[in-house]
């Protein structure tokens, strides 16, 4: 049975993620705050037993401590941004596979945000948590990586299914949506995803988890054909 999901707004604007099994075990993606977290998993009766972390932003993993959690919870998170993660029980890296909740679980490498940021992509039950890589009508602001590095791990994420659910870090839609009608004013479908970005925040609906195949036909960053295309547009994003 695919796992469920449930989405957590967290912060100001941040999301983290619970994954369900049948036996109510629960792994968390990103543990941004504590409270929220905790008060799903007493009203749903869940018992977490693995973490998932995508980057050592402090917005990703600030709530990590105060978790209500089983005993034996497993924290996962990239060997190479181990040195600045919180204490990890399974270091892992580009193309390894974990068990999770009995599911098959691949990471990816998905660098350009961070050094050193990964992706976590559950194929049966097709979820990927992309963090601040691939995120809903945007991509993550490069902090640490180069274009190059952020374009290709854009690409890596695209190539997969399109029927992939995007479960990204925070609700920068509005943002994003204004920068993509900014640069496409004419492109029915960017304007249409827009308009519908509005009603749903108007609704305080979450624009998060978001399709692939949403992303690939409206995301001005997995629309650029080249490294080039892609620089000038991070660019141009980040003075927006």
């Amino acid at each position: 049975m695919p796992l469920q999901l449930l989405t957590i707004p967290c912060l100001s604007d941040n999301f983290a993620f619970l994954l369900v099994n049948e036996a109510n075990e629960a792994a968390l993606i990103d543990a941004p705050e504590a409270a929220p977290i905790n008060a799903l998993l007493d009203s749903h009766g869940l018992t977490l037993t693995t973490v998932l972390l995508t980057h050592h932003h402090w917005d990703h993993v600030e709530g990590l401590n105060d978790l209500n959690i089983a005993e034996g919870l497993k924290v996962v998170g990239a060997k190479a941004d181990a040195h600045r993660l919180p204490p990890l029980t399974q270091e892992v890296s580009e193309g390894d596979v974990l068990e999770v909740l009995g599911e098959q679980v691949k990471v990816l490498d998905v660098s350009g945000h961070t050094l050193g940021h990964i992706a976590f992509y559950f194929a049966s039950s097709g979820f990927v948590f992309t963090g601040d890589s691939l995120m809903a009508f945007g991509c993550g602001r490069l902090f640490e990586g180069t274009p190059s590095q952020m374009y290709q791990s854009l690409s890596k994420l695209a190539a997969l299914p399109n029927d992939t659910l995007v479960c990204s870090g925070h609700e920068y839609t509005q943002a994003n949506a204004r920068f993509a009608t900014a640069m496409h004013p004419n492109d029915t479908a960017i304007v249409s995803r827009a308009a519908e970005t509005e009603r749903l925040l108007a609704a305080k609906q979450n624009t998060v988890p978001s399709s692939l195949a949403l992303e690939k036909a409206t995301n001005p960053f997995l629309r650029a054909e080249s490294i080039e295309t892609f620089t000038r547009l991070r660019a141009a994003k980040d003075t927006f």
